[in-house]
């Protein structure tokens, strides 16, 4: 997304606190006492592969300085993992963050010590245009199981920057103390917009602990000290469950801000003008843009005739976000400009995500209809957060047109999404949006069941001997098949059909083989997407005359989905769907069928719905299976009923089809 230098930077220091333990106070290394490294587990967390002993982070303004401070028991082989260390941070020449002072020791159990002398290397994460994302990587020396790892480093930033920290106070390893300290500037701050006058947070803590506000009277030349700090004990590690939110929006945290703003609907409002205009400034539409739209459609086109030709023709660029960046030497070895406006974009035939969904904006705006751009958090990665008032929350862009007077919303930087669809992680998603005149807080719509739909049709023929050969048809709709699409585009030529071709296997009885033969529609997204397999194997298994074949093929290897008796956090599909399953089995004269799975129908509430079916002739069965979610959140309280319906239907899922051998007639055939 294009933002500004500002908005990038902010994003960045919120990514490195992220993704890095965070920081440091201590000028000299803690003793370990007898019970730390003799330690072999974490009564709260058995099995655990490594605890954090300590964790501090210290942020000091008028230091432009983050330090972080870490002490970690290795309790098992795999806690060895956590010698090896990434830290991440922005980059963007001299407004961006470097990392110095590292030091570190590891400390074996018998209390012998083995300081860091190695050299950090730097990695290069993610490049887009006018930012990098950097790593500094080093491992710390001779780690063993029951060794304790103690290191510390400093992330430093521009003196002409201050930036208000955010704490993210639980991480994958239980945590047995913690201590956050910020100390803001005292100078009066400043930006285009007034001063920032007020300084706020958004905590999310466990029980007991609180943000504590301390003032030290002429403490400094500028007036009183302020600081804030949290400390915390014995902070359970984040929950790792099946089917969970996006899980950086429930762990314990602290936001801070800097505002100009007393109110955070003010931030929006002002902000957010500040950013609509900015955006329509690269969105235009200028002259290529006009031009292109004029050759693309006709007079006599209607609105929705026109929106749709122009669609088609961004969703025909090449989306960089699904390709590769181009360097600015590659660019201009070609002739091409560097790109400012919308104009840049349609003569490149190329750009990211963003920069396509505001082509479509211009493009729009060119033909003569209101259009608009929207930006939001991508679902899959977090939720927007109306109190926070941070730009940097917002992921990627979408586009509102006014079509014959009904807004519609578009989703044309998701490769191969279909027209008037959106992306499963840009529905329900919160965010801001363009009005006339300024900005305003808006959530896309949720998506039907409907919209994201699998068939599987399994046509087979099986011996009397249980060997089974046959066909199976794939049909995708909606979020699968765009999963599925774009899979295509970053992997090789084959892996498409190699994921299909596992992901099959894992569902079918084992021993089956697979080989796909056709795949159609995969560029043509407006059409479901087709692949047909060839299937042969085993697909019953004998026990003297009696041959058990599975209910549904594609449920054979079924589990149980919901394991755990009680669930603390919400249960998180990505989208509603709709299953459809139909599996004919084909067998020879000599095989009879003695049961079949009962008819049956389910639900749950009005959320969920279940049905299978099952029919017989002397010389096949055929098994239907329907499944569909309209709901993709279940509070903690609806858990009990909600792992109680999936119980239900998976135990009907595994019932098997039973094949009897025929009675030999009067001449022994």
């Amino acid at each position: 997304m294009n933002r500004t230098s500002g908005h990038r930077l902010l994003r960045a220091s919120l990514f490195a606190a992220l993704l890095v333990s965070p920081l440091a106070h201590a000028d000299q290394w803690i003793v370990p006492s007898k019970e730390e490294l003799s330690m072999t587990s974490q009564v709260q967390v058995p099995g655990a592969a490594a605890v954090y002993l300590n964790r501090e982070e210290t942020s000091e303004d008028d230091l432009h300085m983050f330090g972080v401070y870490v002490r970690l028991k290795v309790l098992s082989e795999s806690g060895k993992d956590q010698a090896n260390i990434e830290i991440q941070y922005g980059n963007q020449g001299s407004g961006g963050f470097n990392v110095d002072s590292i030091e570190g020791r590891t400390i074996h159990s018998d209390g012998t010590i083995i300081p860091f002398t190695g050299k950090p290397y730097e990695k290069l994460i993610e490049k887009t245009r006018g930012a990098k994302y950097m790593a500094k990587v080093f491992s710390m020396p001779d780690v063993q199981v029951g060794s304790i790892l103690e290191y510390r480093y400093k992330i430093r930033y521009s003196d002409y920057s201050y930036w208000a920290p955010s704490w993210f106070i639980q991480s994958k390893l239980f945590t047995r103390k913690a201590h956050y300290l910020w100390k803001p500037t005292n100078l009066r701050l400043s930006n285009d917009r007034g001063s920032i006058n007020t300084i706020s947070w958004l905590p999310i803590l466990p029980a007991g602990a609180e943000v504590k506000k301390t003032e030290m009277a002429g403490s400094t030349i500028n007036g009183n000290q302020r600081s804030f700090e949290v400390s915390v004990n014995d902070v359970p590690p984040a929950p790792e469950e099946e089917f969970m939110p996006p899980i950086g929006s429930f762990t314990y945290r602290v936001l801070f801000y800097y505002s100009t703003y007393r109110m955070g609907d003010d931030f929006w409002k002002n902000e957010g003008k500040v950013w609509s205009k900015s955006r329509d400034k690269f969105i235009g539409p200028g002259r290529s843009v006009v031009a292109a739209v004029h050759d693309l459609t006709l007079p006599a086109d209607t609105q929705d005739q026109k929106l749709r030709k122009l669609y088609a023709a961004v969703m025909n660029l090449e989306n960089t976000d699904f390709t590769r960046q181009h360097t600015s030497a590659e660019e201009k070895a070609q002739g091409l400009k560097e790109v400012r406006t919308t104009d840049d974009i349609w003569d490149h035939k190329r750009g990211s995500s963003d920069e396509i969904a505001q082509l479509f904006v211009a493009m729009a705006r060119a033909s003569g209809m209101k259009a608009y751009l929207l930006a939001v958090t991508n679902r899959d990665r977090s939720i927007f957060l109306r109190p926070y008032p941070s730009l940097g929350q917002l992921d990627d862009y979408l586009a509102i047109v006014n079509v014959d007077g009904k807004e519609q919303i578009f989703d044309p930087g998701s490769r191969f999404c279909p027209y008037q669809h959106l992306a499963w992680k840009h529905s329900m998603a919160g965010g801001l949006r363009q009005i006339d005149g300024g900005t305003d807080i808006a959530v896309t719509p949720s998506t039907s069941y409907k919209e994201s739909h699998l068939q599987r049709v399994a046509m087979l023929t099986m011996d009397e001997h249980g060997m089974a050969t046959g066909t199976i048809k794939l049909t995708y709709m909606g979020a699968p098949a765009l999963r599925l699409r774009q899979h295509s585009l970053t992997g090789d030529a084959t892996s498409l059909e190699r994921e299909v071709r596992e992901s099959t296997e894992q569902l079918l009885p084992h021993g089956m083989e697979i080989k796909v033969s056709s795949i159609k529609h995969l560029a043509d997204y407006e059409q479901p997407l087709v692949i047909d397999l060839l299937v042969n194997g085993e697909l019953g298994s004998s026990t003297g005359k009696r041959i058990l074949l599975p209910g549904d093929v594609f449920q054979a290897n079924s589990k149980a989905t919901f394991t755990q008796e009680k669930r603390e956090i919400p249960v998180y599909f990505d989208f509603p769907f709709m299953d459809q399953d139909a599996v004919r089995i084909t067998f020879p004269a000599s095989l009879k069928v003695e049961s079949l799975p009962a008819n049956d129908a389910t639900q749950f509430q009005t959320f969920a719905v279940y049905d299978m079916t099952s029919e017989s002739t002397p010389t096949s069965v055929t098994i239907r299976r329907n499944y569909s979610l309209g709901e993709i959140i279940f509070m903690p309280k609806e858990y009990a009923d909600l792992r109680s319906f999936y119980s239900k239907i998976e135990a009907k899922d595994q019932e098997s089809v039973v094949l009897t051998a025929s009675k030999p007639n009067a001449n022994g055939n």
